[in-house]
């Protein structure tokens, strides 16, 4: 699924060669508590200094440029380009060297490449993202063929934590019924707990793709990640794919 390097996860996933992908953890930065300490969100009221140094740094070790997006849980997908910020929630990129990036505390970043290692994208697919369809932008965006995609699920919030309200499920149900099986009722009444893994693969595997990997690293358990509903005040870490 993913090996450790040093402080950051390196995906295990038959990605061909010239294609590589790397997520960031908490350790390894310059940030303050309660950010501490590779924070690389410049949207959480972490120092704007350590921020810098932290994502410089980053690209220094990886040797790739990141292109950051401001991520509003839409389905918009851009072609990855180096400069100002741009408000999406996925990015494509066919350029050596110039990473996309996206940043998650929960939420789940979703990393693809194509068999001949032309193009690469990330998503981050948070639910409203992902009923809203940013996954499938993304595979539009990126104008390969499903059956010449693979896919990697990075860490995000595991089932025994993701409580949600009827809302969410309903939402998911109302584009595929058979989403139904990631929702289990929660010990609170009117309230389910979701599978957002199984909800990217339902959806990832409606639009024909069926080489998914990863899942099953839970942000709210595992404290090597930042998570948002373990603390409302926190970092954000990186999920990142490029083309050397």
């Amino acid at each position: 699924m993913s090996a450790w390097g040093g402080d950051w996860l390196v995906p295990e996933w038959p990605a061909p060669p010239g294609v590589r992908a790397c997520v960031t953890a908490r350790q390894g930065g310059v940030s303050r508590v309660p950010f501490d300490s590779f924070n690389l969100g410049d949207h959480v009221g972490d120092e704007p200094a350590a921020v810098a140094w932290n994502r410089q740094h980053l690209q220094d070790v990886l040797g790739c440029q990141p292109v950051w997006l401001e991520q509003v849980h839409s389905s918009v997908a851009v072609q990855a380009a180096p400069g100002n910020c741009v408000t999406a929630d996925a990015s494509w990129s066919e350029t050596p060297g110039l990473a996309c990036a996206v940043l998650t505390a929960d939420c789940l970043p979703v990393l693809f490449c194509d068999h001949a290692a032309t193009r690469v994208a990330a998503a981050h697919a948070g639910w409203r993202g992902l009923a809203g369809g940013v996954l499938e932008a993304t595979l539009e965006a990126l104008a390969v063929p499903a059956d010449e995609l693979l896919v990697w699920l990075g860490p995000a919030i595991g089932a025994a934590a993701f409580e949600v309200g009827p809302e969410v499920r309903d939402a998911f149900l109302a584009q595929h019924s058979s989403a139904a099986a990631a929702f289990v009722a929660s010990r609170n009444p009117g309230r389910f707990m979701a599978d957002i893994y199984q909800l990217a693969r339902i959806r990832l595997a409606a639009a024909g793709v069926d080489a998914v990997y990863g899942g099953g690293l839970c942000t709210f358990s595992d404290p090597r990640f930042y998570s948002y509903r373990r603390a409302a005040r926190t970092g954000r870490f990186a999920s990142l794919i490029w083309l050397e």
